[in-house]
């Protein structure tokens, strides 16, 4: 019979094989970069107490980027939100992104550390998406691990996502490598950020399998959270040209089915994002339309909040 198995489906009943017997819950929230999102009717409806925002790692020199997360994180505080505050480049241009010495991080890293730990901000993200090349630690598994040591440093007794990966070509050989340049302090990671787009819109669950084992392989105890997923209304660089809002819809649903696969490893998901753009950029996985309307995906979001297995 196990011969008639899919390579994908071993492996995951190998994963599965060593997943904690305790039934955890997994908690939802909505990233996005607007506060607007948290005065819509339709997103007040969910209750929802977890966001995700994104910031350059340089944005206490930008005093634009500075007040837009202020906005962001005063508006979450005023509504009762928990923000997962994520690092990022400065510059998405595919290999243009400057790279932090580790005395830059600790310097500018620490002091948006600092402002928003004022705010309550306690869930940081050391690096946005560390292995794609919009983001300059793309070839630089060792500065991301760097980076995770220090944001240990910065923001003692805070909830760290210590790696984040992108379910693309080449993750196994990034997670290993930021293992060993990461050491004792990898082993002891309590979270990893996992992007699974692909596997959300293209209904597999091969990648997000590879990237637990990976981890799995140096840290038996660390959990995981979606950070950034999503069904898909547009997205030009995924061959996803059409506007479909019914395909979005479906592939929503899919994130929560993939989510309960893995439930024994996944404690939080954040899905991406709010605010749509009426399929008119190249990107667009809103669950509302520009309008501020809900769309299908929202209702989708809503039926599966009813499972007690997820919460807000």
């Amino acid at each position: 019979m196990l011969r008639r198995l899919s390579l994908p489906l071993l492996a995951l009943l190998a994963v599965l094989a060593i997943a904690p017997t305790a039934q955890a819950k997994i908690a939802y929230g909505v990233g996005d970069q607007s506060p607007g999102m948290f005065s819509n009717p339709s997103w007040q409806e969910l209750k929802l107490k977890k966001t995700r925002y994104f910031i350059h790692w340089d944005a206490i020199d930008d005093r634009e980027q500075r007040d837009k997360a202020d906005a962001f994180v005063k508006a979450a505080k005023a509504a009762k939100v928990k923000v997962l505050m994520h690092i990022s480049t400065d510059d998405l241009r595919e290999k243009k992104g400057k790279l932090p010495s580790v005395k830059q991080y600790r310097t500018k890293v620490g002091k948006l550390v600092k402002r928003y730990r004022k705010e309550g901000v306690r869930d940081w993200g050391v690096w946005n998406e560390a292995n794609h090349k919009t983001q300059p630690t793309w070839n630089n598994p060792k500065r991301a691990a760097e980076f995770f040591v220090e944001m240990k440093k910065l923001c003692k007794g805070c909830t760290i996502v210590a790696l984040d990966v992108l379910d693309q070509d080449g993750y196994q050989r990034y997670i290993q490598r930021w293992g060993r340049f990461a050491g004792t302090h990898g082993r002891s990671a309590k979270i990893i950020g996992i992007h699974n787009y692909s596997e959300v819109n293209r209904r597999r669950t091969s990648a997000t399998t590879g990237i637990i084992r990976e981890v799995r392989k140096f840290n038996k105890k660390a959990k995981f959270w979606y950070t950034e997923t999503g069904g898909l209304a547009r997205f030009e660089a995924r061959g996803l040209r059409d506007y479909s809002l019914s395909r979005q819809a479906d592939r929503t649903q899919y994130m929560f089915d993939l989510s309960k696969k893995f439930k024994s490893f996944i404690s939080r998901l954040y899905s991406y994002n709010w605010v749509g753009i009426d399929g008119q950029g190249r990107f667009d996985a809103g669950l509302s339309n520009a309008d501020g309307s809900p769309r299908p995906a929202y209702e989708t979001v809503k039926k599966n909040l009813r499972d007690p297995l997820f919460i807000r």
